[in-house]
């Protein structure tokens, strides 16, 4: 059986990454933000589109008609019901884009919508609306919330699924029994050699923020000198904005946020980690030949606005039961992506 999916806010394709590693065909993206599409384009070919949604937008604006998407996926925007946006104002018209995702299952009718947010999306008064007019369609929902280091990833990330079906409540997504795997895992710094791929500056030179000293003596206060660990910027829980190399990374956001102290000759360096490291963290793997265009820092934005791939692929796998098997990659394919 073939899974035909639509993503809708689909950013440079995390979510489509992990479909496609669950044996699904990806029909669309859809994205406001170019640099995602770019990217989208790069890993899927000329599946991506450029647009803006609104509360008017239909399927037939794409040439999508009823019966030819089994799969919605979309990942609304996430930014105006986290946390992570401090005191600033929040934006009502951007929670509402979750709306938009009714439109596109009220005329595709496909068999399964999968919708991801964060966890403080249930707070949004537009949450349980949302859920009613899913349920109005003849959707059964299960709601999920899932750490993505449960399924195997070095990176705590937790994330809210609406998983619904046609005509019935999709079972729970079963959980791996796995060991949490930590973020020394994906790093490009060898602990035995203590070689590092990447280079590092001294982190003491007279030019470091007070905060960013802090941390490190923080840390070195716990672990002692000569171990390596995360000094992690931008937000706490009361870790001391400091992370051990043995326990998963932290959430990825939009930001560079983590620095990695180590110590050749005894003297603590940092650098902050690199792309390849983060993408890593995501679980996306070297095999499945996926990279993010733009500068550093537009890929950070990609990838803290995505959805980790292994995560998706088990809920596509157990929504639509197809069988463990990989699609054969786009050939040729223009290779512009900058891994810095």
């Amino acid at each position: 059986m073939t899974v035909r999916v639509l993503d809708l806010f689909c950013g440079g394709g995390g979510s489509s990454l992990g479909a496609r590693r669950a044996g699904a065909e990806i029909v669309m993206g859809v994205d406001a933000w170019e640099r995602a599409i770019e990217s989208y384009r790069q890993n899927f070919g000329c599946r991506g589109e450029v647009y803006m949604l609104t509360p008017d937008t239909v399927p037939a604006d794409f040439g999508l008609q009823r019966g030819k998407i089994d799969l919605l996926l979309a990942s609304p925007e996430c930014t105006n019901h986290t946390c992570a946006k401090g005191s600033a104002t929040r934006s009502e018209d951007s929670k509402r884009t979750a709306n938009y995702v009714l439109n596109f299952t009220r005329e595709l009718a496909p068999r399964w919508v999968v919708i991801e947010n964060v966890i403080h999306m249930k707070s949004w008064v537009g949450y349980q609306p949302l859920l009613e007019g899913l349920r109005g369609l003849g959707y059964g929902i299960r709601i999920e919330d899932i750490d993505s280091s449960e399924f195997g990833i070095p990176q705590t990330r937790r994330r809210l699924f609406l998983l619904c079906e046609k005509g019935r409540i999709p079972d729970k997504v079963p959980r791996p029994v796995v060991a949490p795997i930590p973020a020394w895992q994906i790093l490009d710094y060898n602990r035995k050699t203590k070689k590092d791929k990447w280079p590092s500056s001294l982190l003491d030179n007279g030019r470091r923020a007070a905060p960013t000293l802090e941390r490190f003596r923080r840390g070195v206060e716990v672990l002692g000198e000569g171990v390596p660990f995360l000094i992690v910027y931008y937000g706490s829980d009361g870790s001391g904005g400091w992370q051990s190399l043995d326990r998963p990374l932290r959430t990825i956001t939009t930001l560079d946020r983590f620095g990695l102290v180590t110590w050749p000759n005894g003297e603590p360096m940092l650098r902050m980690l690199q792309v390849p490291e983060l993408m890593r963290a995501m679980g996306i793997e070297k095999t499945d030949e996926f990279e993010f265009t733009g500068s550093r820092r537009e890929q950070i934005k990609q990838i803290g606005n995505g959805v980790a791939p292994p995560v998706m692929e088990a809920i596509v796998r157990h929504l639509t039961k197809v069988k463990r098997k990989r699609i054969p990659k786009l050939s040729p394919r223009r290779r512009t992506g900058v891994i810095a």
